[in-house]
């Protein structure tokens, strides 16, 4: 039989069946067999619907342990499973619908959306959700193999129209298998669980893991410092964000006592400040395990667990993958700047769909090109130096200024848009809009446009109106200029609107 994901997962939980899994609010909890009992169930809804091996299934809901097992119920089918964000607006749902054409389209009961496809709802009272609750035993024989598509994740990059990367079985057993060894994953972990389940960090890196070794997963909607702070006390991992770990510093119920009995903070998803570092350890005792990925290519280093971790530098290639700084096809020397290029099989399989952007994103010899500026030290340690894109990191979510700016530029009275990150005490970056604009825009009729088109993390935090905006010879808007005026607008404030 080919060794997809689904079976990996479930011949590495056999040893753990009659243990919690899942152990979710007001003392519910789900032990493995049930939660494979559950995914199978989702499985057969899903068949009851018409979907069949290879079909895609888009998926807009909220965390829970429903939203878990109808992925892990795809795998089993064959499915390729599509997350996106559930703060998504209409405008972006008919988007990743058009783009994606998805077999059915799984939303939460309340929602109040049109597709124009078959839909179920999926929760407390949702359809797919009665019928797997009424499923039969019946065989699920999907040939699914190493090669085939498990899951679709949109990135947006530089164009501003989202892209779906294809992950397939062999990206997300290889990185999965890696991350267990070099985070030394044991059946008795107790990872406490706070991050989404729509993207690669929450997903994939988290519960792989946890699942990979048999290990509990104490599952939370979302942060709250104060939850944090009593769970981490009957837990041995914590993944997060920098933005995680500044609200737990700015916590005063938050000291060494509290982690007690942890062995591992992971990072990742945006970059943690030498600062930041400082002050986990000088109140905790423990530091934090940094490590760097992006949805094309999942983790491609981690700092170690035994041994000097360094702030600033993301650590080591993970093992099975290769790793180069060169600029135009040129390696770079120790301590040399240059562009980050990865290859493996944890890369994706291409984008959706887009066979020139396809072949735009990898060198001829199948490195991956990952866009990030960086250099190696003498032992092998990776820095990052910068973007090579306008990237934003807001709260450890990429945003993608190219699609705030054309929904800005949409807007009739806006001339030009262009939009910045700024440094920001609690999101790290914050996105701001600087506009061009004639004399009748409404900035409050602008503000509420955005709101129904872009989800809230997307949405700019200042809005500011200038005559033009500052060009090269080439006639390029200069960010970097506007960043710099704009730099301390969240520290020593600029009035804007």
């Amino acid at each position: 039989m080919s060794r997809n994901l689904f079976l990996v997962l479930n011949e590495a939980c056999q040893g753990s069946l009659d243990k919690t899994f899942l152990s979710l609010p007001a003392n519910q909890s789900l032990t493995y067999a049930g939660f494979f009992k559950l995914a199978e169930n989702y499985a057969l809804a899903l068949k009851y619907c018409g979907v069949t091996e290879g079909d895609r299934v888009l998926v807009k809901t909220k965390k829970s342990s429903d939203a878990l097992a109808l992925y892990l119920g795809c795998l089993q089918l064959g499915a390729v499973y599509i997350p996106v964000n559930p703060r998504s607006t209409q405008h972006e749902i008919d988007y990743f619908v058009n783009d994606a054409d998805p077999a059915i389209v799984i939303f939460d009961p309340n929602e109040d959306i049109s597709v124009g496809i078959r839909s179920e709802t999926i929760g407390d009272g949702g359809t797919l959700t009665l019928m797997a609750a009424s499923a039969t035993q019946e065989a699920l024989n999907a040939s699914s193999n190493t090669s085939d598509i498990a899951a679709m994740l949109y990135t947006s990059g530089t164009t501003g129209r989202p892209k779906g990367a294809l992950l397939s079985h062999r990206a997300l057993i290889s990185n999965g298998t890696a991350l267990n060894n070099i985070w030394a994953f044991k059946k008795d972990d107790v990872l406490l669980h706070c991050l989404p389940v729509f993207h690669v960090h929450g997903l994939f890196v988290a519960i792989h893991c946890a699942m990979l070794s048999g290990s509990t997963v104490i599952f939370r909607e979302k942060f709250s410092v104060t939850e944090v702070t009593q769970l981490l006390q009957k837990s041995t991992v914590f993944m997060g964000v920098p933005t995680y770990y500044t609200r737990l510093l700015s916590s005063d119920s938050f000291n060494s006592t509290v982690c007690s009995g942890m062995r591992l903070f992971t990072s990742g998803s945006a970059p943690m400040t030498e600062q930041t570092h400082k002050s986990f350890y000088e109140r905790t005792g423990h530091q934090i395990v940094e490590r760097y990925g992006m949805t094309e290519a999942g983790i491609i280093a981690s700092n170690p667990l035994e041994g000097k971790r360094i702030p600033g530098s993301v650590g080591f290639k993970l093992p099975g993958m290769d790793l180069r700084i060169a600029i135009n096809g040129r390696a770079c020397g120790t301590g040399e700047n240059g562009f980050v290029e990865v290859k493996g099989d944890h890369l994706f399989s291409g984008y959706w769909r887009k066979p020139e952007q396809t072949a735009e994103a990898f060198q001829k010899d199948g490195f991956f090109i990952t866009g990030d500026i960086g250099n190696l030290d003498d032992d092998g340690r990776l820095r990052l130096e910068g973007r090579s894109s306008d990237l934003i990191i807001s709260g450890g979510e990429n945003v993608y200024p190219k699609e705030i700016e054309i929904c800005l530029d949409d807007f009739d009275t806006v001339l030009e848009a262009a939009v910045i990150g700024v440094p920001h005490p609690d999101l790290g970056e914050a996105v701001v809009a600087v506009l061009v604009a004639d004399g009748s825009l409404s900035i409050q009729e602008l503000k509420d446009y955005v709101v129904e088109r872009l989800t809230s993390l997307k949405q700019p935090k200042e809005y500011f109106v200038i005559s033009e905006l500052p060009r090269n010879t080439m006639g390029k808007v200069q960010k970097s200029k506007l960043r710099a005026s704009y730099s301390a607008l969240f520290t020593k404030g600029i009035e804007g609107n």
